[in-house]
């Protein structure tokens, strides 16, 4: 049963795209199957992994129930990319929210949608726009988990509580299973007295949550989404690309250190009885 990852911080600007393209084509490469959902309006994911969605396969149909969410996957050609797949986005998620709030359980729609697909993947993450509206809403209901991508700035910072109070509330309301999956320092800068201040907060307030690796302010990362790749195949030797990949190792070592826990809980179980 695959893991369902949200990506998502209200603010926009954190590398919050960037690390679910990148988190994902990463993970791909570590054989691990891994279906990306871009349910941002913006369609950054989308754009960034170089795909022209077609007009009516579209996570939006999907949300609308006009199609099933297997019928909107995409796949690549691209041997790196063999194990990644996506289900894309485009504008007219914008009025999705207006169109959803008609729908009984609106809430739990994306959740609906993604379960007949569970068992075929290893992770599904999802890109979520940068507001704490519907489509976040959906996000966080589906997910087992979130991991916010935080920039090392103040204002980054200061928005943060309001997301931790919007995944208490779902947690307590619509999916109790929702858990902190990690907090990932973006666009760090160990020369500068303030990423190393925020770093320093972050990790003080979230502990062990906090990922050990930090992704870097790097140009190459930048530049990727506009060539419609990857990091992995614009740069693969950049430091931003190194970085993402050992945060894909560090997010599976984090998983199947807890599978492998359960397992063991288990067995001891099946022993006492």
């Amino acid at each position: 049963m695959g893991k369902v990852i949200a990506i998502a911080n209200q603010k926009g600007g954190v590398g919050k795209t960037t690390t679910a393209v990148n988190l994902a084509t990463y993970l791909a490469t570590l054989e691990r199957l891994t279906l990306l959902i871009d349910i941002d309006p913006q369609s950054n994911a989308t754009s960034s992994l170089g795909v022209e969605p077609e007009y009516e396969k579209t996570i939006y149909e999907v949300l609308l129930g006009k199609i099933r969410p297997e019928d909107a996957i995409v796949t690549f050609s691209d041997p790196y990319l063999k194990y990644l797949e996506l289900i894309p986005a485009k504008i007219e998620l914008v009025g999705s929210e207006y169109e959803l709030i008609e729908f009984q359980g609106r809430e739990r729609i994306l959740a609906k949608a993604i379960e007949r697909l569970k068992s075929k993947y290893d992770y599904i993450l999802i890109d979520c726009p940068p507001s704490l509206g519907l489509l976040t809403l959906n996000a966080l209901t589906a997910a087992d988990s979130v991991l916010i991508p935080v920039q090392c700035e103040f204002l980054p910072l200061e928005g943060l509580g309001q997301l931790l109070n919007t995944i208490k509330i779902v947690k307590e309301r619509l999916n109790p299973k929702l858990d902190i999956e990690g907090v990932l320092l973006t666009m760090y800068d160990g020369r500068l007295r303030l990423s190393n201040e925020v770093a320093d907060e972050i990790k003080r307030y979230f502990k062990d949550r906090v990922f050990e690796v930090r992704i870097p302010r790097n140009v190459k990362l930048s530049e990727a989404p506009s060539h419609g790749k990857p990091i992995l195949l614009y740069d693969a030797k950049s430091p931003g690309a190194i970085a993402y990949a050992k945060v894909a190792e560090e997010l599976i070592q984090r998983n199947e250190k807890v599978n492998k826990s359960n397992r063991y809980e288990q067995a001891t179980i099946g022993e006492r009885s």
